[in-house]
């Protein structure tokens, strides 16, 4: 029972966010190069094909529409690659007795919702710009601890600083939705949180990767 309702609700989850992405899906190539929807520095990919929907440079600020927040979720939820890097890593993950497809159904819903919590449903209620701005200055060090200090410290819309509700609640949330097709032993409080932490990590470690991507690019192509 628990594998059909796991199945049920990953479906519901893919129905709902495919709206979003097969009406916008279209636009994708046009808004790579377009500044007024998902722009061409966040949506070039990172080591070449991660999607990076959510980056922009500090010099290049454009207003986030709630529009944009959505679609840039949409774009990096249903991304290929993210298909394929959930299976990958579903097939790596330990075993806890469950088929390979309800682990997979668990991991691709906990990757939308924390995607979608994250980029556009929170951000959208706080009035905070959920894109990694990227300095692009500065010494090693100080952009290290500016890229990871993006998980509690976030801009603005009116472009203040603000305490980053999207990141850290937005996380909670999602870690406290996935209870709904978790199995009871994995529902607990610490279970719970290990999942809240690990996702605000892995988006810390993105934002490293974010912020150093172009630089590492550039030495790559340097002749």
């Amino acid at each position: 029972m628990m594998h059909r309702f796991t199945h049920v609700v990953t479906a519901a989850l893919i129905c709902t966010f495919a709206v979003s992405h097969s009406a916008n899906a279209a636009e994708a190539d046009a808004d790579a190069a377009n500044p007024s929807g998902v722009d061409a520095t966040s949506s070039s990919r990172l080591l070449g094909v991660m999607p990076n929907y959510m980056t922009v440079d500090s010099s290049h600020v454009t207003v986030q529409t709630t529009h944009d927040a959505y679609k840039a979720a949409s774009l990096s939820t249903f991304d290929p690659f993210v298909y394929a890097t959930v299976g990958a890593m579903t097939m790596m993950g330990s075993g806890s007795g469950d088929s390979y497809a309800t682990r997979y159904s668990r991991a691709f819903a906990d990757n939308a919702i924390g995607n979608f919590m994250t980029s556009a449903v929170v951000p959208s209620l706080t009035g905070e710009d959920s894109r990694y701005y990227r300095r692009g200055t500065g010494g090693v060090w100080s952009r290290l601890a500016y890229a990871a200090s993006r998980s509690v410290v976030t801009r603005t819309l009116s472009g203040g600083t603000a305490f980053n509700i999207s990141e850290i609640g937005g996380n909670a949330a999602a870690a406290s939705l996935s209870n709904l097709y978790y199995s009871p032993a994995d529902r607990t409080v610490s279970a719970t949180a290990a999942r809240w932490g690990t996702q605000v990590a892995w988006d810390t470690l993105a934002n490293e990767l974010k912020e150093f991507w172009p630089d590492i690019h550039a030495m790559m192509h340097r002749r």
